[in-house]
């Protein structure tokens, strides 16, 4: 009898310990669940209430893995605002104000491939390994005889968020109506042939070659020649030739296309 009473106390003893214990378990997760709730950091809710704001594209092409990772960059002042081209002008103006500082408006932009080789330009060799531009262009920069030529195996394509890069002929192809200027495809082309024009514009040059003449009809069709037509026929004077490519200042250009019909090797394109 006396050691079923001591077993009883005993257990009870237990039962007594097993509970205060889960109630100090319960009560420190109030507190930690408290803590979070109210004593959040300014910097948290800062970056909260950037991403919050943000496209959500998650593209890359801020050079950010995604949009939270942008967020906290752009909360401790590590980046620039106008690093991101899919979020909306009237959201930018937002964010803006939460990080205190000023914003200026900008034109919306498309990326273009500054490029028309592919099948139209010859190959210095055959190459055999992954398709892959990054790869291939670790080979003496890749298989084609111009060296600033798209090796068109599509890296651009395959990280463009909204499907707008097709590989046609060999080269890449940006649909500017479905281009949101993420600039994916700017980060992922290992001859950096991307870049952002007006979403306005009606002409690009379509070469990245700064070789002239001789040197470019040897390995391209359709390639600069640095003749500097396009610059003599511009009536806005927005075209000038440097090393070797024109270059076209689109606050001066009227858009009158006349560059393009100039053109004798049809280099500079018509975009509508």
């Amino acid at each position: 009898m006396r050691t079923a009473i001591m077993a009883s106390v005993h257990w009870a003893q237990v039962g007594i310990v097993l509970g205060v214990f889960a109630a100090i378990a319960v009560v420190l997760t109030v507190c930690i669940l408290l803590v979070a709730k109210f004593c959040k950091t300014n910097a948290d809710e800062k970056i909260e209430a950037v991403l919050s704001h943000l496209a959500g594209a998650n593209c890359g092409g801020c050079g950010c893995t995604g949009c939270a990772g942008f967020a906290e960059k752009l909360a401790r002042g590590e980046a620039d605002l106008g690093d991101c081209h899919v979020t909306e002008a009237n959201e930018k103006e937002i964010i803006a104000g939460v990080l205190g500082i000023a914003y200026v408006k900008t034109k919306p932009t498309v990326s273009v491939c500054r490029c028309s080789g592919g099948e139209n330009a010859a190959d210095a060799f055959t190459y055999c390994g992954a398709e892959d531009c990054a790869e291939e262009a670790k080979f003496s920069g890749g298989r084609k005889a111009c060296k600033y030529g798209c090796l068109g195996n599509g890296n651009c394509a395959e990280v463009c968020p909204e499907h707008a890069i097709d590989v046609k002929g060999g080269c890449a192809e940006a649909d500017p109506d479905k281009c949101v200027s993420c600039g994916a495809c700017i980060l992922a082309c290992p001859k950096q042939l991307f870049a952002r024009i007006p979403a306005d514009a009606k002409v690009y040059v379509a070469c990245s070659s700064h070789a002239r003449g001789k040197a470019v009809t040897d390995v391209c069709k359709f390639g600069c020649i640095a003749c500097g037509k396009c610059a003599r026929t511009c009536p806005e004077g927005a075209i000038t030739m440097q090393d070797n490519l024109p270059v076209i200042d689109y606050d001066k250009c009227s858009r009158c296309g006349k560059c393009a019909e100039a053109c004798p090797r049809h280099t500079i394109k018509v975009r509508y």
